[in-house]
């Protein structure tokens, strides 16, 4: 839609004040009230309704109940943070005493995500995720026709020679040459994908992808489910250098487009009320806007520069955050301001991801070019800011996949939402709460003794309030005649129930490690029986690890595979170098083999010692053994390329070392053809 609000720049300043002429004014006044008259249309504001009634479903199935997801995620960051909600605080505090809070919640948080990250993050060299060449590359029209020249030349030399050759002879040569060629096929596959491989992790480190996942690592532990965003493109000011004379450098600040990640707040994601996963349904994601992100989309392609110059008209003042509803207790969770409160000024947006009938995109102004079928579902992406659509376009993915991926620490089949470790403890928190507090007043009236006096006794002035020692008491005669029989003053002793609270205490603890799997030790607490020497204590780790494998894999299924597979397809589709391209499968060998990360090491220098004889040394090769030593050395966080000379330097050596002995024998080396080579290095005539 064309920008009505560009008008030929007439104003005039006089000294600090900038006079702006009457007929600029009365444009883009009209601008605006024909932007009004547009977006208060039936057919503009269909999709508008559509996208707020999918809001209203999803926010209602998110708040279904007191212990909805909701609820459920604003306990769970109440007790990592050691808070109790409202109501229990008020009657912890009308019934008096002590208002501890134990941190069992915070405290397995902590150590469930110190060991995901010692799983996930790696250390050096390495990564929880591979780009490998498919196991049977697909051979080019090239190399289909290398392979029939080649295997053509000593038949016909065979043929002027008068020697026949039948059709099983040509079958053979056709094999072996294939055979040959899918090699070359193969390790130019690899070679790409090792390309592949360093561009996605230089994506992956300038876009900001393992900064979010630091944080999503957090949430995973914290929330129902954790969610990350990306990549999606985003426009960044980064600064450059431009050479001088002199040698001297300049800055320059430019704005490129860049693939970036996110971790989105598990508090603004809605999904579907009857999704299970980001693919199925729709999902929305809540946005608070400033007024300069509004500013920004003002001629980016699918966004509607009148909508979003009258969203800032009519709230870029104050602000506009009122219209989703906002959740008081939600927003003093997140720590933002008071719902009434916008200091700010932000804007709250809607993002939908979703299918919409074709008619409704129409009916926005989307092109009949894009839109075919007006009874179609189409998968858009559009944002929504009160009754104004600021932006609809068709999903760019081709599988149109949303760029949103949800991980749980324990998924439940059927659900969008999981368990977090503060879910899996909620219970044994409350009970070992209880117990705290329970023990911490025990203590304070056990402390010392209870006096009982009968006020009748004391003597006129004598104060209550305080008992101390070697004090003097001053009675008065007993009324009823009983001469010192009867004690004024009397002293007992609250009876200690520490020792049985200690134990509800302890034992509960325990079935919170039972509960999130994640025991005492992890942390550095001392443990008896088999943790008392180094090889039990390994042992009973690595029984634990049983369980958090559990949640890597969940990590590798539903982040890094989907994750790797649309940057790949991105790569594809938009990278100008073809060096990058070929025949790759995306595969994350996941973050759960960094767990056997050690023991294979140890089995590869077993190998690579077991294999150090000459006859091992006629079946592996000088270029296998050479890939056996570049492995070990990757394992160790070595300079691969430093130690181990590529393949092509190895040939090189091989060759020249071949045509050495041949002259020193003096056999004249053998010719090539046309100075090809096989991957072994020899002519491909020499195979016939």
């Amino acid at each position: 839609m064309a920008d009505r609000f560009e008008v030929e720049p007439r104003a005039v300043t006089a000294g600090l004040v900038q006079a702006i002429p009457a007929r600029d004014v009365i444009a883009q006044e009209e601008a605006l009230r024909e932007a009004r008259e547009v977006q208060a249309s039936t057919t503009i504001g269909s999709l508008a309704n559509y996208i707020n009634t999918q809001w209203h479903y999803a926010r209602d199935a998110k708040r279904d109940s007191a212990n909805g997801v909701e609820q459920r995620m604003i306990k769970a960051q109440r007790a990592r943070r050691g808070e109790y909600d409202p109501q229990k605080l008020a009657a912890i505090q009308q019934m008096g005493g002590s208002e501890v809070f134990t941190m069992i919640t915070s405290v397995k948080c902590r150590a469930a995500a110190s060991w995901i990250r010692d799983l996930i993050m790696g250390t050096g060299a390495d990564r929880v995720w591979s780009l490998d060449p498919t196991p049977e590359p697909e051979l080019s029209p090239e190399a289909n026709e290398m392979m029939v020249r080649a295997a053509s030349q000593p038949i016909a030399q065979a043929t002027m020679q008068g020697e026949q050759v039948d059709d099983a002879t040509v079958k053979e040569l056709l094999r072996r040459m294939q055979d040959k060629i899918k090699a070359m096929a193969i390790e130019d596959a690899r070679k790409a994908s090792e390309r592949m491989s360093i561009k996605v992790e230089d994506q992956l480190i300038e876009g900001g992808f393992y900064k979010a996942l630091d944080d999503v690592v957090d949430d995973i532990t914290t929330y129902p489910a954790a969610v990350m965003k990306g990549p999606v493109v985003r426009k960044t000011r980064q600064l450059t250098w431009t050479p001088l004379p002199g040698g001297q450098y300049a800055p320059q600040v430019e704005d490129k487009l860049q693939l970036k990640w996110y971790r989105c707040d598990p508090f603004d994601i809605f999904p579907s009320p009857t999704a299970t996963n980001v693919s199925d349904g729709y999902i929305l994601e809540r946005h608070r806007l400033t007024r300069q992100d509004l500013h920004e989309m003002i001629g980016v392609d699918g966004y509607n520069d009148d909508a979003i110059r009258l969203v800032l008209d009519d709230h870029g003042q104050n602000g506009f955050k009122g219209w989703l509803t906002n959740d008081l207790e939600v927003e003093a969770v997140q720590g933002l301001s008071h719902s009434y409160e916008n200091p700010e000024g932000t804007i709250d947006a809607l993002q939908f991801w979703g299918s919409v009938q074709g008619k409704l995109l129409l009916e926005w102004g989307m092109p009949s070019t894009e839109v075919t079928d007006p009874l179609g579902e189409y998968q858009i992406e559009a944002w929504l800011i009160d009754s104004t659509v600021i932006k609809a376009v068709l999903n760019p993915d081709p599988l149109h996949r949303k760029p949103y991926f949800k991980v749980c620490y324990e998924d439940i089949p059927g659900s969008f939402w999981g368990n977090s470790v503060a879910d899996l403890v909620e219970e044994p928190q409350e009970v070992c709460n209880a117990a705290a507090r329970a023990i911490v007043n025990n203590m304070a009236m056990s402390s010392g003794p209870q006096v009982t006096v009968n006020v009748d006794r004391l003597a006129a002035g004598e104060e209550l309030t305080t008992l101390t020692p070697w004090r003097i008491w001053q009675i008065a005669n007993d009324p009823l005649g009983n001469g010192g029989s009867s004690r004024p003053i009397d002293f007992f002793q609250p009876n200690s129930n520490v020792d049985s609270l200690i134990k509800v205490f302890n034992k509960f603890s325990d079935m919170a490690d039972e509960y999130s799997g994640i025991p005492k030790y992890l942390t550095g607490e001392t443990t008896g029986g088999a943790g008392r020497t180094a090889s039990g204590l390994s042992m009973l780790i690595g029984n634990a690890g049983k369980g958090i494998k559990q949640v890597i894999s969940n990590i590798d299924n539903d982040m890094f595979i989907p994750m790797l597979d649309m940057l790949y397809r991105h790569n594809m589709m938009y990278a100008t170098d073809p060096d990058l391209k070929g025949d790759i499968k995306v595969h994350a060998k996941g973050a759960a083999s960094l767990i056997a990360r050690e023991t294979a090491q140890v089995r590869r220098n077993e190998f690579l010692a077991a294999t150090a004889n000459p006859i091992d040394m006629q079946v592996v090769g000088v270029e296998g053994r050479a890939e056996l030593l570049r492995e070990t050395a990757k394992g160790l966080h070595m300079d691969t390329d430093r130690i181990v000379p590529p393949p092509e330097v190895l040939r090189e050596r091989m060759q020249a070392q071949a045509q050495a002995e041949m002259q020193a024998q003096g056999t004249p080396a053998k010719p090539t053809n046309n100075g090809q080579m096989l991957q072994d290095g020899s002519p491909i005539e020499d195979n016939f």
